[in-house]
């Protein structure tokens, strides 16, 4: 099936050079009532990066003009669902395991009235996606983000499902390059980058109660905000720490604030004792989502040496609040600062080139750069519409 879907009012998109935009493969739908099915990791009542993209991309599709109704199946809830944008629909019955979420699915998807795109958002729910899909016989469309896809998954079941994806959506060039080179496809793909709202950070002035809470009066701060998980050891925690002792006998005034938590946490924590310099590294914990743009505007430099994101969410984050970055030459950090144009690049394996990005952002004036409305949400939205038309036809 195919067709176009499109969203009313939207703009030219901004484009990198090497960017080439997606154009409709057929005329617009006459049809105002088409019902998506999204199944997902978690969304609304979830945290993390995955969450907030999932929630990004249902305010997307709730804004399409021909959009009438998105039922969102999540497997799992952490917090109540709250402020779900209009035309979106939680069955959360299917949230409290495997077995209600293959019951749900099925009620939704075999019997649940009539469907016309199924939007799998995590590779691992592939296999019950593309049984809906195929017994609909309607197009079915993937979310990658980063690990998740960067190589087969542990269940034959799920790489045997990929051949049923009409479309796959990619959060970076670097996951969808590293997928399709161990899927082989599928060919129909494009890359819709995360979406970062302004309003929501900006520059401003330290929060008192925080810098008499982590002790930061006249000291250089420099943070990384990241889950603290075994398997996840590719954020730069232990990048940064390994360069501290000499970044503080350049910069006596340093600080680390390792921000988030995880059960990775007593390790790292270890580790800065075992390098001298857990009198600087400052663990926080969890971040609010409340008070994250006060911890970002504690800091005097974003650093993120990472190895395996597919794309750095929290680099937007600071960069909105005008933190100068450090990003990664090796994964999605990247392309999160456009490859430099809105913060350094460095290669994480290399301490010597770090210490000198980490002093060089220092020194930097604090402001949100130009260029970073490439990322704003009307331009997450547009991209997202058009990558559609590539399978909808109503």
């Amino acid at each position: 099936m195919r067709g176009a879907l499109t969203r009313s009012g939207t703009s030219p998109l901004p484009q990198r050079p090497e960017e080439r935009s997606i154009t409709p493969s057929g005329p617009a739908p006459a049809s105002r009532d088409l019902r998506v099915l999204m199944l997902a990791s978690d969304a609304h009542g979830g945290f993390g990066g995955i969450s907030q993209y999932n929630r990004d991309v249902l305010e997307a599709l709730s804004g399409l003009d021909r959009v009438a109704e998105v039922v969102v199946l999540p497997r799992a809830v952490r917090e109540p669902v709250i402020a779900a944008p209009a035309k979106v629909r939680y069955d959360l019955a299917g949230a409290g395991g495997l077995l209600p979420f293959l019951a749900r699915s099925a009620a939704q998807g075999l019997a649940g009235g009539r469907l016309h795109l199924v939007y799998c958002a995590h590779i691992n729910l592939m296999p019950v996606a593309a049984l809906i899909a195929r017994a609909r016989r309607i197009p079915l469309v993937l979310a990658i983000y980063g690990i998740d896809a960067w190589q087969r998954p542990a269940s034959r079941l799920a790489t045997a499902s990929l051949r049923a994806a009409d479309l796959v959506i990619s959060i970076s060039q670097i996951t969808l390059d590293r997928f399709r080179a161990w899927s082989g496809g599928p060919g129909a793909a494009a890359v819709v980058p995360n979406a970062i709202r302004p309003q929501c950070y900006g520059p401003g002035p330290k929060a008192a109660d925080l810098v008499e809470r982590h002790g930061l009066a006249g000291r250089k701060v420099i943070m990384t905000l990241g889950r603290m998980s075994p398997t996840e050891r590719y954020k730069g925690f232990d990048e940064v720490i390994g360069v501290l002792p000499r970044l503080r006998a350049a910069e006596p005034g340093i600080v680390y604030l390792a921000a988030g938590d995880g059960d990775d946490r007593p390790r790292l924590e270890a580790e800065a004792r075992q390098a001298g310099v857990a009198d600087i590294v400052i663990f926080p914990g969890r971040i609010p989502d409340a008070r994250k743009a006060d911890y970002y505007r504690l800091a005097d430099a974003y650093v993120m040496p990472s190895s395996g994101e597919g794309f750095g969410f929290v680099v937007l984050e600071a960069l909105a609040c005008g933190v100068p970055v450090v990003a990664s030459a090796a994964d999605g950090t990247r392309e999160a600062v456009l490859d430099g144009t809105l913060g350094a690049v460095v290669d994480p394996g290399d301490p010597a080139a770090l210490q000198t990005a980490i002093q060089t952002a220092l020194r930097q004036p604090k402001r949100v750069p130009r260029g970073l409305e490439f990322f704003s949400f009307e331009n997450f939205a547009a991209r997202l519409g058009l990558a559609l038309t590539r399978v909808v036809d109503i």
